[in-house]
């Protein structure tokens, strides 16, 4: 380690008009491995054959890595992760799928330096195509000097821009094209091909593997991370990568057993069944009893939280009884294999309202009013029309757990989420069923829709010990895709919790 001390005699107090130049994995990340996250992209953008060949030739990049150098065997990883992709699916994966997993792994010794100076670069081996994104967005760096990959006709080659992999000497030299004469004041790593670069700096620091070191908290970030995408739940190790990849084909047959049941059973049966094939569904609360049928008598309008399309199917099961569900977007497949009707909203406010009504006179309804699902524990603005249709209201929180594979998409094909949620080794989902909304809270009593739909918002969050947002389907879609599908503007990311909407 030369003559470089340790990170723990790094002070972080008066670094406002320093810079610091951080190497990433290992240092501003706790993971000294790269490999989880070429797995994320690979799954990500090739599927379960991309993340086979990465998992292929990973023995050949470590071997080359440990016995050769370290540029030969990330050399490798490039090349397997990004052979052929379109440099627009890489982009998109590293703006809406990594951050979620990079903010969990940073290092809080090499964050406290790093947050606290004023001027941040982060100087990787890793593509900086992967990597920019993360560290600009999320961790506020104001300079990404990573290898560069090749591309032709808008797809990388899977080769490497000179000057090659930034490691050893390609550092240091990166490092003095960027600083020129101005040598920055800190410098931080790793390794020992981080040196080169870390004589360049004033002062230098390392550091040292830490086994048991606990990473930064999330809401210790500038930014929470409110909206993210991808089907994997975990980021892969090696041996996670191969179980994924042998578990697939197996999860997929289960998956497809799963939804036939769902489809096929009489509903009071399918809680049951879905128990059978390792289905957990918990109900808690009292679910309202089915209401007679007469004219101008309301059903139920059941206000769920949003966290798949598959909420009225579960609210379903825990009723017994099959719930219609109103939605804005839904698949041609998952139209086909759902068990409840299913009723497209237009858009249009009054064509809904009175579509909405329509159905409420002949029963009970399921509505999401978010409009799009949220992973976090966040709860997305509500749609204030519900309320305008009907006294009827019961809140219902949903909340559900995956361990392998995520059941929504904002990028892929969504006709898979159910298959997707279903190939989950044990998914469960938890349906709370709240009381019934007073008549006095209802716009019926003179409240304005705005005001129950902001008061139904905060009873559901309060139940889930989620936090209430203004964010709405526009900013999810800002920031997973960098555009509204009408407007390519991209979502100036600044959160703004408030309770209410």
């Amino acid at each position: 380690m030369e003559n470089f001390r340790s990170i723990h005699n790094c002070s972080s107090i008066g670094r406002e008009n320093d810079a610091v130049v951080a190497d990433m994995d290992g240092t501003l990340l706790i993971g000294r491995s790269s490999f989880p996250y070429f797995a994320l992209v690979a799954f990500e953008i090739g599927g379960v054959l991309r993340l086979l060949l990465l998992l292929l030739l990973a023995p050949i990049a470590g071997i080359l890595y440990y016995f050769i150098s370290e540029s030969a065997g990330i050399r490798v990883l490039i090349f397997a992760t990004f052979a052929g992709v379109r440099v627009s699916e890489i982009e998109s994966v590293a703006r809406a799928v990594l951050p979620k997993f990079y903010s969990a792994d940073l290092h809080p010794e090499t964050w406290s330096v790093f947050t606290a100076c004023g001027k941040r670069c982060v100087l990787t081996a890793n593509p900086r195509i992967m990597v920019e994104a993360f560290l600009k967005e999320f961790l506020g760096a104001d300079l990404v000097l990573g290898t560069e990959v090749s591309t032709y006709g808008g797809r990388a080659t899977g080769f490497v821009k000179g000057p090659g992999v930034l490691v050893g000497k390609n550092k240091a030299n990166a490092l003095k094209a960027a600083f020129g004469e101005q040598a920055p004041e800190i410098g931080l790593g790793d390794r020992h091909t981080d040196f080169p670069f870390m004589a360049l700096c004033k002062e230098a620091y390392f550091v040292p593997p830490k086994p048991g070191v606990k990473p930064v908290a999330i809401d210790k970030l500038p930014k929470p991370i409110i909206f993210h995408d991808g089907r994997l739940v975990q980021k892969l190790t090696p041996f996670l990568a191969l179980l994924t990849v042998l578990w697939i084909p197996v999860g997929f047959l289960l998956a497809c057993l799963r939804i036939a049941a769902g489809a096929l059973l009489p509903m009071p049966l399918v809680y049951y069944a879905f128990w059978a094939l390792g289905v957990r569904v918990t109900v808690k609360g009292t679910p309202p009893p089915p209401v007679t049928k007469s004219p101008g008598k309301s059903g139920v309008l059941f206000i769920c939280s949003h966290r798949t399309l598959l909420d009225p199917i579960f609210l379903s099961t825990a009723l017994g009884r099959p719930i219609p569900a109103v939605t804005y977007s839904v698949s041609r497949l998952s139209e086909i294999i759902s068990p409840i009707k299913t009723v497209p909203l237009s858009r249009d406010r009054a064509t809904d309202a009175a579509m909405i009504k329509k159905l409420l006179q002949e029963g009970d309804l399921a509505i999401c009013p978010e409009g799009t699902t949220c992973r976090e524990p966040f709860l997305l603005r509500f749609s204030s029309l519900f309320a305008e249709l009907t006294d009827e209201l019961v809140p219902v929180a949903m909340v559900n757990r995956m361990n392998m594979f995520h059941g929504t998409t904002a990028r892929g094909w969504k006709g898979m989420d159910p298959f997707y949620f279903f190939m989950n080794p044990s998914p469960a989902y938890e349906v709370t069923f709240l009381n019934k909304l007073p008549r006095e809270l209802t716009c019926g009593a003179g409240n304005s829709s705005h005001e129950v739909a902001n008061y139904i918002q905060r009873v559901i969050a309060a139940t889930l010990s989620y936090e209430c947002t203004t964010f709405t389907r526009k900013d999810k879609y800002l920031a997973l895709a960098g555009n509204d599908g009408t407007v390519p503007v991209k979502l100036q990311f600044k959160p703004k919790l408030v309770m209410g909407s």
